[in-house]
């Protein structure tokens, strides 16, 4: 109770309850803490604060400046960057995923047999966040309750989509099959477009690239001759 107190009186409570949602975005095989990572944050940016100041001679410009893209940049590597990185691979196997999920259905399984069945067989995020779900089902959860509380360890929208239209099945019980194909095809086109992007993006990097190393090279090159003539004379 302390050691909770000493920490909000440190930390705002948002910003506890925005590094914990980050967090959770990253999944259930994350090892995060919220407080264990304000804490090596706040520790690591005195230091290194610190040492700046003393070491540089202009370190009372610098270490604040450092320390403040630190701060920001520690959260941007350790969590955001790592949020993007799930989140595209969570919709990469939500393809396979609810097209087996839908499969399993068709033959005759119920949703909750279905999703045990196509998470046991279907490795990867997803199938581990369906897992998870499940397990807390069996704890007594509803399978209402447990899908609502994956929603919010999933980044994608897309996937989240689903995981809400699983959620009316179960609350309303319809049929889903339907609706999972037609999730699976959105997210088949969507990943269609994305690489259609990327390629069109190609020539403006390689223009960029030619920039930065290319044109110099030919300007040494073509200039050279000169710079050597006047070396000479």
């Amino acid at each position: 109770m302390k050691r909770n107190s000493l920490v909000r009186k440190i930390y705002k409570t948002e910003t506890i309850n925005k590094i914990n949602k980050k967090i959770k975005l990253l999944g259930v095989n994350s090892n995060y803490n919220a407080i264990d990572f304000l804490n090596i944050r706040l520790v690591l940016g005195l230091i290194i604060f610190g040492l700046i100041l003393v070491v540089s001679e202009y370190g009372y410009i610098l270490a604040p400046i450092i320390t403040i893209l630190f701060h920001y940049g520690m959260e941007y590597i350790c969590l955001d960057s790592k949020i993007k990185k799930r989140k595209e691979k969570l919709e990469d196997e939500a393809l396979f995923f609810f097209e087996v999920l839908a499969l399993t259905i068709e033959s005759g399984r119920n949703l909750k047999g279905a999703l045990d069945m196509t998470a046991s067989n279907v490795r990867g995020e997803l199938g581990d966040e369906f897992k998870k779900t499940l397990s807390e089902v069996g704890l007594g959860k509803s399978l209402v309750e447990a899908l609502k509380d994956m929603k919010q360890r999933i980044p994608s929208e897309h996937v989240n989509n689903v995981i809400l239209n699983i959620t009316e099945s179960c609350i309303f019980g319809n049929n889903i099959v339907e609706s999972l194909y037609n999730q699976v095809d959105y997210l088949r086109e969507k990943k269609l477009l994305d690489v259609k992007a990327s390629i069109a993006k190609m020539p403006i990097k390689i223009s960029v690239v030619s920039v930065i190393f290319f044109v110099p090279l030919m300007m040494l090159i073509i200039l050279s001759p000169i710079v050597i003539q006047l070396f000479l004379q």
